[in-house]
């Protein structure tokens, strides 16, 4: 979009309230990104551009972007300009989600490489996470979630056999394990732990980043009824990964 498009588009969608200046200017630039009209890594009017176009301080402009560089809308860049910022996925914090749904909603091809998928015998560690016996049968899978061919999400599950015994026998290059699980045992209920972790060597790889970039971890358990269904750590590179959540009181 040439700069004076982009410039009217921002008067445009700059609200008429009696909010500040540098909020009303906030406002028109994120309706301008989340309707689509300006694009993730496109080149914002200059502040020199918005000071004469809004006819306000630069200041006000400065802070504007500031702050929304802050809030990881924008990227500034010294000598260079302000962009939009690459949009990152984002899954819901209290929630469970399928992720092909959610790449498929932002208008993206999902895609799913198997890396193991087997039945094994329960260590100590994996008999407690399901709530079974040590010894006894369990279904193991390793995928890689791929959004339009990028590495998004590194899936780690183990899964009860007794109440899923044909896991082991699924494509889940058609299908996810979420649609699968939640199809024979609907979740009931579930737990998530949260946290910031550097992915070991073979991880990396699988996501293809480099070893010493920060990812973002979930460790998830589900239940259907009064039983574990499965246990999932999942892995994603953290510049392209986000959660989010709401909640209130009444």
């Amino acid at each position: 979009m040439p700069q004076a498009d982009t410039t009217q588009s921002l008067l445009n969608a700059l609200p008429n309230t009696n909010a500040p200046i540098y909020a009303r200017l906030k406002s028109a630039i994120l309706e301008n990104i989340e309707s689509s009209n300006w694009m993730p890594e496109q080149r914002l009017p200059s502040e020199a551009q918005m000071v004469n176009a809004l006819g306000v301080s630069r200041m006000t402009v400065n802070r504007a972007l500031r702050e929304l560089a802050t809030d990881g809308v924008l990227i500034r860049q010294q000598g260079v300009g302000t962009f939009v910022a690459p949009q990152k996925a984002h899954s819901a914090l209290f929630e469970v989600h399928n992720i092909a749904q959610e790449i498929a909603d932002r208008g993206h091809k999902h895609e799913t490489v198997v890396v193991e998928l087997q039945s094994v015998k329960a260590n100590t560690d994996q008999a407690l996470r399901l709530g079974v016996r040590t010894g006894e049968i369990i279904f193991k899978s390793t995928l890689i979630h791929l959004e339009d061919q990028q590495p998004i999400q590194l899936e780690q599950r183990i899964v009860n056999a007794t109440l899923v015994p044909n896991y082991g026998q699924q494509d889940f290059t058609q299908l996810t394990p979420f649609a699968y699980l939640n199809k024979v045992a609907p979740i009931t209920e579930g737990e998530h732990l949260v946290e910031a972790v550097i992915p070991n060597v073979i991880e990396a790889q699988q996501l293809a980043i480099n070893s010493t970039q920060a990812c973002l971890q979930i460790k998830r358990r589900t239940w259907s009824g009064q039983k574990i269904v499965t246990s999932a750590r999942l892995l994603s590179p953290g510049h392209l990964f986000q959660l989010f959540g709401h909640f209130g009181r009444i």
